[in-house]
Formats: structure tokens, sequence, C-alpha cells
């Protein structure tokens, strides 16, 4: 890569959407223009943040910049997460099977099932009463 050009790629978790911007070199990494650490500010998500560099051994190589809509917190991280790996796939082939082992290419279709009439919520039924 260059010096301004970077890979693309895109994430997705329940209703969130991360436009991801990998660029190689060491640089800060931003979320919605603000420091990643700012946005995800506890230990565990910033080391979720992390995942995607170190299992391919490369912390220090890249920084990104990601766009997030939607969703809340966890949503939006796992979105990130996604994309990252993503674009590390898409800058080389080689990253893809360990990526791949550690769960971190696969998108998680899991999201809020829809409410259902005559019920209170999407399964939970109102309460029968005998008499």
């Amino acid at each position: 890569m260059a010096d301004n050009k970077y890979k693309y790629a895109v994430g997705r978790r329940k209703t969130a959407m991360a436009t991801v911007r990998l660029f190689e070199g060491t640089g800060e990494n931003m979320v919605n223009e603000k420091k990643s650490s700012e946005v995800f500010s506890m230990l565990s998500q910033q080391k979720k943040l992390g995942m995607p560099f170190e299992t391919i051994g490369a912390a220090e190589k890249y920084h990104f910049s990601a766009i997030v809509r939607g969703g809340g917190i966890t949503g939006q991280l796992d979105a990130v997460v996604l994309g990252i790996s993503r674009a590390l796939v898409k800058v080389d082939e080689e990253f893809k099977p360990a990526l791949r082992k550690a769960g971190l290419l696969t998108r998680d279709e899991r999201a809020v099932e829809r409410k259902k009439a005559g019920l209170r919520k999407a399964r939970k039924s109102p309460q029968y009463s005998k008499r």
C-alpha cells in the first residue's frame, strides 16, 4: 500500500453497519472521527478490537478508520471487528486461515425477532386467566 492508500471493507452485526478503512503503518485508530479508546472505553472492548491484529501478529503494522451507524455498543464493536478482519484479508490472502480459525470472518446473523400480533413480545403470550 502507498502513502494514502487503504483497503476498504464493510462489517455488520444486528442493526449496526461499519465501513472500515485499513491503512498500513502506525497511526491513531479512529471510530466515528473519535479515538477508538473513547468510543469503546472498556478494556474487554479494546481487547476485542485488537483481536484481528493479534491473530495475524501485526499489532503495530496497521491502523484503521471506521464509520459505524445503527445498533448499540456491542453490535457496533462486532461490526468494526468484522470489517477490520475483511480488510486484512484484502491486504494479504494468507491472513484468511488464521482469521477464519479465530472466528473473526464469520458474520453473526442473529438479530432481534419481530413482534407478532396477539402476543406481548416475539414469543411471550398474554397472561392466561381461567376465570
